[in-house]
C-alpha cells in the first residue's frame, strides 16, 4: 500500500516516548510555523536527523492568520525590489505544483476609477508577467468597464473607467502547515506540538542542544543536536536573549531585538458581498495601503491592515481605528458593503518584519520584508521575515548557512523543488476539477489524495456541519497531531476564521470526540472564550 493510503499515525505518547529516547539530532528547529516547518521537511528530505518543537499548535501564530495569498507582491514592485519579487514568483509555481489541492492559481481584478490609472497599472503589472516569465499563471489584461462589472458584479458602477485583471494565487495556509509537518514527519523527522523550548545547552560555549517541556505534562527534556534552529517568527528574540545571557560577551549586542512587529486585520463576510471567483485588488488606499476582497473557501477576506504593533501578544486584538479603515475602504468600492454585524469572523496576524540596526521608527513599511538569518557566536541560527509564498527557499537558504558555519554536513540543495506533499500524489485527474476549491466552501476536496483513506475512518457520513464530519475530526486526531477543539477548527478545518459564531455551536460536540480519540482534555471553554474575540460586537 502507499504511504497516503496508510498515514502515519500521530500519537500523543508515541511522539513523547520518541522525544525522551536518547538521540544525537543534526537539527533542532524551535518554531513550529511556515518557516521552522519548512527547513524540517528540507532537512529530512536530505536525509538528516531532524526535531522540531512548538510551544503551541502547529501554524498557531502568524502561519494561520495570513491573507492566504500565494504571490509576487505586487507592492513590492511598485517599491522597487525586484530580487524579492522574481524569487517569490518562481515559488509560487512550486507551491502552487507541489500542493496543488492547497494552493491554486487565481484571478485578480484592479478597479480603476481614473482615465490615467489602467494605463499606470498596467505596465506594471506587465513586468509583473514578464518576471514571471514561464511561471506566469495567466497574462495581464486591461478592462473595459462593462467586462469588468462582469467580473466583479457588486462593484461600485458609479465613475468606474475600467480595470487590470491579472494573475497570483491562493492557498489553505494551516492546513498547508499541516500537511508540510506531516510530510517531514513520513521523512523520518519528530515533529511535537505543545512542546516548549525552554532553553539552550552548550558545549565549551557552542549550542549542543535545548531544553524543552512538555506542555501536557510539565514533564521535561533534553535533546541533543548539532545544530539548533530557531524560527519562532516574531517570538525569535526571546530566545537569542536566553543565548546572548548564556554565553559570555555575546550579551547586549546579540540581544539587541531584530524584529518589529507589524499586524495585519482580516474580516471574513458572506459571499455575496462579492458573489465573485475572482478577487478584488486596491492598490491605493486612503493611506497608501492595499486592499484585497479575496474568495475563500465560500466566504470573502477583507483585509489587510499594516500596522505597528509593541507587544507580541499570542491572540492579537484589532484597534478600532483598523476595523473602521477596511469597513470604510470596502464602502468606497462595493456597491453594498458590510457593516460590522455582517463580519462573521476577524482575525488578526503579526508579521515579523525586520528592522534595521538603531532602529526605532513607527513606519513598518520601511521595514524589509525579506527573511534575515543570523548565526550567534554560539552558533544559534536564527531566521525570521520572509512570508508563506517562499518558506521553501527560506528553508534552503537556512540549511546553506547551517552548512557554510559547519554546524552540518554539506548536503544537495534543491531537494523539495519538485516533493510533492502529502495529499498532492495521483491528483492528476482531478486537479482541473478542483482548480477553483479553494474559492467554494470546504469540504473533501481539502484534503487531495488523502480524501478516500478519511471516508473509511467512523462517521465519515455524519456531518457536524457543511464541509466538517465527524471522520474528520477523528482523521485531525489520529494523524494530523489535533489535540484540543481549537487545534480541530481553527486550524484542521478553518471553521473558526469563516464562522466564529457556528464555530462556538460546534465545540462542545467537537471536544467530544477529541475526548474519545485521545483520552485528554479538549479545552472546549478555553476555545468558546477565545472565539468570542473572533466576532465582531456591532
Amino acid at each position: 500500500m502507499s504511504l497516503e493510503s496508510t498515514p502515519l499515525p500521530t500519537r500523543r505518547h508515541e511522539l513523547i516516548a520518541r522525544l525522551a529516547q536518547p538521540c544525537q539530532y543534526d537539527i533542532a528547529i524551535v518554531g513550529g510555523g511556515a518557516t521552522g516547518l519548512g527547513v524540517a521537511l528540507d532537512a529530512a528530505a536530505r536525509g538528516l536527523r531532524v526535531v522540531l518543537v512548538e510551544s503551541h499548535d502547529f501554524a498557531k501564530g502568524t502561519s494561520s492568520r495570513s491573507t492566504k495569498l500565494v504571490h509576487g507582491g505586487v507592492r513590492y514592485l511598485a517599491q522597487g525590489n525586484i530580487s524579492l519579487v522574481r524569487e517569490a514568483l518562481h515559488e509560487r509555481t512550486l507551491l502552487l505544483n507541489n500542493a496543488p489541492y492547497l494552493a491554486q492559481p487565481l484571478p485578480f481584478v484592479m478597479p480603476t476609477y481614473r482615465w490615467w490609472e489602467a494605463g499606470f497599472y498596467g505596465v506594471g503589472l506587465k513586468m509583473y508577467d514578464v518576471l514571471a516569465g514561464r511561471a506566469g499563471l495567466g497574462r495581464t489584461e486591461l478592462l473595459g468597464r462593462r467586462k469588468t462589472l462582469a467580473y466583479l458584479p457588486t462593484l461600485r458602477a458609479q465613475g468606474l473607467q475600467g480595470g487590470v485583471k491579472y494573475w497570483d494565487g491562493q492557498f489553505n495556509d494551516a492546513r498547508l502547515a499541516i500537511v508540510l509537518a506531516r510530510t517531514a514527519a513520513s521523512h523520518g523527522a519528530l515533529l511535537v506540538n505543545y512542546c516548549l523550548a525552554t532553553g539552550l545547552t552548550y558545549d565549551n560555549g557552542k549550542v549542543s542542544g535545548l531544553l524543552c517541556e512538555d506542555q501536557l505534562t510539565g514533564k521535561r527534556y533534553q535533546l541533543q543536536s548539532r545544530c539548533v534552529v530557531n524560527a519562532t517568527g516574531v517570538w525569535v528574540d526571546e530566545l537569542r536573549q536566553k543565548d546572548g545571557l548564556a554565553v559570555p560577551g555575546e550579551h547586549g549586542r546579540a540581544t539587541q531585538p531584530m524584529v518589529a512587529p507589524s499586524q495585519g486585520v482580516h474580516m471574513v463576510v458572506e459571499r455575496d458581498f462579492l458573489a465573485a471567483d475572482v478577487a478584488m485588488m486596491v492598490p491605493k488606499t486612503a493611506d497608501g495601503r492595499v486592499l484585497f476582497a479575496v474568495p475563500w473557501l465560500g466566504k470573502v477576506i477583507l483585509g489587510t491592515t499594516d500596522t505597528p504593533r509593541h507587544d507580541l501578544a499570542r491572540e492579537p486584538m484589532a484597534f478600532g481605528d483598523e476595523i473602521e479603515f477596511i469597513l470604510s475602504e470596502s464602502d468606497k468600492y462595493l456597491r453594498r458593503a458590510p457593516t460590522r454585524a455582517d463580519v462573521k469572523s476577524i482575525w488578526v496576524g503579526l508579521r515579523p518584519l525586520v528592522k534595521p540596526p538603531q532602529d526605532e521608527g513607527n513606519n513598518t513599511k520601511g521595514l524589509s520584508r525579506e527573511h534575515t538569518i543570523l548565526v550567534s557566536r554560539s552558533g544559534l541560527v536564527t531566521v525570521t521575515g520572509g512570508k508563506w509564498t517562499t518558506y521553501r527557499a527560506m528553508a534552503e537558504d537556512v540549511l546553506e548557512k547551517c552548512a557554510e558555519h559547519q554546524l552540518i554536513a554539506s548536503t544537495q540543495a534543491g531537494v523539495t523543488k519538485n516533493l510533492r506533499l502529502l495529499g498532492s500524489h495521483a491528483l492528476s485527474d482531478v486537479v482541473s476539477a478542483s482548480v477553483r476549491s479553494l474559492s467554494e466552501a470546504p469540504g473533501w476536496h481539502s484534503y487531495g489524495s488523502e480524501e478516500s483513506f478519511i471516508k473509511t475512518l467512523p462517521g465519515a457520513a455524519e456531518e457536524l456541519c457543511s464541509g466538517l464530519t465527524i471522520a474528520m475530526v477523528r482523521f485531525a486526531a489520529r494523524y494530523e497531531y489535533a489535540l484540543t477543539v481549537e487545534d480541530v477548527l481553527a486550524r484542521r478545518s478553518r471553521l473558526l476564521f469563516l464562522d466564529a459564531r457556528l464555530a462556538i455551536e460546534l465545540a462542545p460536540r467537537v471536544g467530544e470526540i477529541l475526548r474519545e480519540e485521545t483520552q485528554k482534555d479538549p479545552k472546549v471553554q478555553e476555545f468558546q472564550s477565545l472565539a468570542a474575540n473572533y466576532l465582531l460586537q456591532s
